[in-house]
């Protein structure tokens, strides 16, 4: 009976009733689309960033920070023998840095010189182009780099670098290709040439910085090189990650307000204009715990209709936006944001979807029930001449 008259008393309040059940709808729209862009970008970072660089993780060379650059002239080693068998076999590659300067028309550039195999699959860094021809040293680079330095495919820069001993050289290396890609991890103020010639030119045979594996699994402890697993490695993106969550959730608190504050004038004024109807529900022997909870009922029913209302125009939009994106009309890579592509392309589980329901119905349950308190000291006869206990 009390969910027959709380569907007949909401329905009966005509256009009030629905637009408050379009802004409710509007709350799971925007809370959902917004969390699921983050959700999308995150997934996309992370898997390109483990495309291109990181694979199932990577050893560090213990004395390596990439926050100090100052550490690079001295991170690198003989490679462990048990990560030289994974090299050997195809799964894991090891790569060498090291502090160099570049000249492209005769402007100077400091540069991180990153030597890696050429012949390496294990990440998607167009390595192939490094194999050297004519006794050139053939060297690619990202395209915003290049395009930062005026740098084209073909064009010769001089390389000048530091061997261990101290001793300064140069030469003039060919960039053989540049390649596109959202990673910055992989382009930024970096130029990457064949291993083998790199550890010929700082008279380091045999050593690296970094060795990247495939396996996820694989975690064996190391002297002298610290094992960081992908959690470990994309951290940074995370982190980003939660910070642009916790500035987009004063939108969804202002949704939230917009919603509350609909449902909460609903109920006042429900409440105000309906007391002779409370009155006579009394005097016919219903109590005031079922009159509240009648009460509390339609404004949950403002929720749940304002779900399927949700559907109807959220569900084809969401739907859109995962096939075609959001164009986000900027270089992400100028703005520092690794991973992201010119569109957004959101990602929506189960758990984003009935998370956000669960927030908004237990928000207007609240929200319904705060105004109805008034009615537990209303007395039937007041109730009766249209009077509200103070």
């Amino acid at each position: 009976m009390i969910l027959k008259l709380a569907t007949k008393n909401i329905l009966g309040a005509g256009l009030r009733t629905w637009l408050n059940i379009f802004i409710l709808s509007l709350s799971y729209f925007v809370i959902i689309a917004l969390q699921g862009f983050y959700v999308g970008w995150q997934d996309d970072a992370a898997r390109e960033m483990k495309n291109w660089n990181l694979a199932g993780g990577q050893y560090w060379q213990e004395t390596y920070d990439p926050y100090d650059p100052f550490t690079l002239e001295n991170s690198h080693s003989i490679i462990p023998e048990e990560l030289q068998k994974k090299i050997d076999s195809g799964e894991a590659i090891s790569i060498l840095f090291a502090p160099a300067t570049i000249y492209p028309d005769g402007r100077m550039r400091n540069i991180v010189l990153k030597g890696i195999d050429p012949n390496q699959s294990l990440i998607e860094l167009p390595t192939k182009y490094l194999v050297n021809s004519n006794n050139e040293i053939n060297c690619i680079i990202g395209s915003g780099f290049a395009d930062n330095l005026n740098i084209k495919q073909g064009d010769y820069i001089v390389l000048r670098w530091r061997d261990k001993n101290g001793t300064y050289d140069a030469r003039d290396i060919k960039v053989s290709h540049i390649f596109s890609t959202t990673v910055i991890t992989v382009e930024s103020n970096q130029v990457w040439i064949s291993l083998p010639i790199l550890q010929e030119m700082l008279d380091l045979p045999n050593e690296a910085t970094i060795i990247t594996i495939k396996d996820e699994m694989f975690d064996q402890e190391i002297t002298g090189w610290q094992y960081k697993n992908l959690d470990i490695l994309l951290i940074d993106l995370t982190n980003m990650i939660k910070a642009k969550t916790i500035g987009s959730s004063i939108m969804y608190i202002l949704m939230l307000f917009l919603a509350m504050l609909a449902i909460f004038d609903t109920q006042v004024l429900a409440i105000f204009r309906r007391r002779k109807e409370i009155g006579t529900m009394m005097a016919m022997g219903m109590t005031r715990p079922k009159i509240i909870q009648l009460f509390t009922l339609e404004g949950i029913l403002h929720a749940i209709l304002a779900i399927f209302m949700g559907a109807v125009y959220g569900i084809p939009l969401l739907n859109h936006f995962q096939k075609v994106g959001m164009q986000i009309g900027m270089d992400a890579k100028e703005w520092g944001l690794s991973g992201l592509d010119d569109a957004l392309y959101p990602v929506y589980g189960w758990k984003l979807v009935l998370g956000t329901i669960v927030l908004v119905l237990i928000t207007i349950t609240v929200v319904s029930f705060l105004p109805t308190r008034k009615i537990a000291k209303l007395k039937p006869t007041d109730a009766l001449r249209g009077k509200m206990t103070k």
